[in-house]
C-alpha cells in the first residue's frame, strides 16, 4: 500500500514536470512570421509584331515604344508587368474574356472599339500612310481604286480603305503586308504612319516610298475591360504623371528621334 502511494506521488511529480517542460518549450517557440506580401501583376496583351511600338529584340524579349511605356506605367502603379503576344484581332476578345487586364498594341481609339473596351486617355498621335513602290505615281487614297491594297486585319488602315468602297488584301501583320508590297503581291499598303516609316528605314534597298493618306488624326489608347474604371483611373493618373515629369517624352524621343507632340 505504501509503495502504491509512493508510485502515485512520483507519477504525479513526473506529470507535473512534463507539463512544466512543455510550457517552457512553448515559450521558446518562434512566433509565426507574417505572410509575404502578394505581388501585384498586370497582365498585358499585345501583338508584338508592330515595330517601333512592339517587337522582339535579338534576345526575343518584347521591346519598343509601347513596351517601355507600359513598363513605366506599371512601375508607377506598383505592378509587375507580364506581357503576352497574340494576334491583333484576338486581343479585344481575350481582354473581354479576362485573359488580360490591359492591352497596349498601337490601338486606335474608335467609337466602335469603345463600345467593347474601356480606353485610357490618349497616349499617341498617329495617322495613315500609303506605302508603294517608287514610281507608282499614287497621290491619294482615291488613286488606289482598282489596285491591290494590302492592310493588316482589323486595323484602321483596313477601315479607311474599305470606307472608300475599295477591297483589301488582309494580312495578319503590317510587316507581312509590306513584304507583299516588296514582292509584288500588292500595289500599295495602307497602315499607321510610324510603322510604315520604320519599315522603310529598316529596308532602305526595298525601293519603297510613302505619302500621307490624309485620312485624319488618330489617337492610341490602352484598352481595359469595359467598366474597369478603377484600373482606368490608375492608368490615367500614371500616364499624366509620366507626361508631366518628362518620362513620356524621354521614351518618345528614344524611339522617334524628336519630342512628343502636344495633344
Amino acid at each position: 500500500m505504501f509503495k502504491s502511494k509512493v508510485r502515485f506521488v512520483l507519477a504525479g511529480l513526473l506529470s507535473l514536470s512534463l507539463l512544466t517542460l512543455a510550457g517552457c518549450g512553448s515559450n521558446n517557440a518562434p512566433a509565426p512570421s507574417d505572410p509575404a506580401p502578394t505581388e501585384k501583376v498586370l497582365r498585358v496583351g499585345s501583338d508584338i509584331a508592330y515595330a517601333p511600338f512592339e517587337f522582339m529584340d535579338e534576345k526575343q524579349q518584347p521591346t519598343g515604344f509601347d513596351m517601355e511605356l507600359i513598363q513605366a506605367l506599371g512601375e508607377d502603379m506598383g505592378y509587375k508587368v507580364n506581357i503576352e503576344t497574340a494576334a491583333f484581332d484576338g486581343l479585344i476578345p481575350a481582354l473581354q474574356a479576362g485573359k488580360y487586364d490591359a492591352v497596349i498594341s498601337a490601338m486606335t481609339i474608335t467609337e466602335d472599339r469603345a463600345k467593347s473596351v474601356q480606353f485610357s486617355d490618349k497616349y499617341f498621335l498617329s495617322g495613315q500612310y500609303i506605302a508603294m513602290k517608287k514610281g507608282a505615281n499614287i497621290k491619294s487614297l482615291d488613286d488606289l481604286k482598282g489596285k491591290k491594297i494590302g492592310v493588316q486585319l482589323n486595323t484602321t488602315g483596313q477601315y479607311v480603305v474599305e470606307d472608300k468602297g475599295m477591297e483589301t488584301n488582309k494580312y495578319d501583320t503590317t510587316p507581312d503586308a509590306m513584304n507583299a508590297l516588296i514582292s509584288g503581291g500588292v500595289d500599295a499598303v495602307v497602315a499607321d504612319s510610324p510603322v510604315v516609316l520604320w519599315f522603310q528605314a529598316q529596308n532602305p534597298n526595298a525601293q519603297i516610298e510613302s505619302i500621307n493618306a490624309d485620312s485624319g488624326a488618330e489617337y492610341y489608347g490602352i484598352a481595359m475591360k469595359l467598366g474597369n474604371t478603377e484600373l482606368a483611373d490608375k492608368m490615367n493618373a500614371s500616364l499624366k504623371k509620366l507626361m508631366d515629369s518628362g518620362k513620356y517624352n524621354e521614351i518618345y524621343k528614344k524611339w522617334f528621334k524628336e519630342d512628343a507632340p502636344k495633344f
